[in-house]
């Protein structure tokens, strides 16, 4: 009976030897693979928590200087953003900032780069959405309508669709295309929610191109010389 088991353990032994020498370094491989790529995703979650714990530290910075209003610090902790964060949305967020800095205190090409920035590196819709509308604002008050209308085309988040609408009306208002103009603000004034007063806005564009939005008909518009016609001025402040 004894040497039955021993046979019997023997051939399981030969046969587990024969199976290891086929597929040993096959299953070998797959383990590492497997246990580097745990390691891998560990190591990533740790490197993203890290970064993320950095960034939120420099945007405090970039925050503390812009208020200092110290311009060359603003400079500096702005480009240690984005040459040490470029990905984070703290980065996106102190663009913004910055650029918010430069267009109050009148420089507008720096306001245009720092917008310019966010929209080509973030990869958030709202944010880039946010960058577009401002740096098509600026762009509208340069009179390089053009580029400010290029800034606007594409796709935006739902939630922007009416601003988009409403900027591109001021823009070609300006470029003298009534027609498109009126179309643009009617888009917006049919996306803005009925309870938010930038619709209002929108209805006295209307209404002083000879639109009236409620009723969905024009109403006569004044073609007297001497009284002309009362035109609401398009600005960049409306997403500022």
């Amino acid at each position: 009976m004894a040497n039955q088991l021993d046979l019997e353990e023997q051939e399981q032994l030969d046969q587990l030897k024969h199976f290891w020498k086929s597929y040993g370094n096959a299953i070998t491989w797959a383990l590492i693979l497997v246990l580097g790529a745990f390691a891998s995703w560990n190591f990533y979650q740790y490197w993203q928590r890290n970064q993320a714990t950095q960034a939120a530290a420099m945007y405090d910075e970039v925050e503390r200087v812009v208020t200092s209003a110290d311009t060359a610090k603003i400079d500096r902790a702005f480009a240690d953003m984005k040459d040490r964060f470029a990905s984070t949305t703290y980065a996106h967020q102190a663009g913004l900032l910055v650029a918010k800095y430069y267009y109050s205190v009148g420089n507008a090409q720096a306001a245009k780069s720092a917008l310019g920035w966010v929209v080509d590196k973030s990869s958030d819709p709202g944010y880039q959405a946010i960058a577009k509308l401002r740096l098509a604002g600026l762009l509208m008050d340069s009179k390089a309508f053009d580029e400010a209308l290029q800034q606007l085309s594409g796709s935006f988040p739902a939630s922007f669709e009416a601003l988009v609408a409403d900027r591109k009306g001021d823009i070609l208002l300006l470029q003298g295309k009534k027609k498109d103009a009126i179309a643009e603000y009617e888009k917006a004034f049919k996306n803005f929610d009925q309870r938010t007063e930038y619709r209002r806005l929108v209805e006295v564009k209307l209404n002083s191109l000879g639109v009236d939005p409620l009723a969905g008909s024009h109403v006569a518009a004044l073609t007297n010389a001497g009284a002309g016609t009362a035109v609401i001025a398009p600005t960049s402040e409306g997403t500022k």
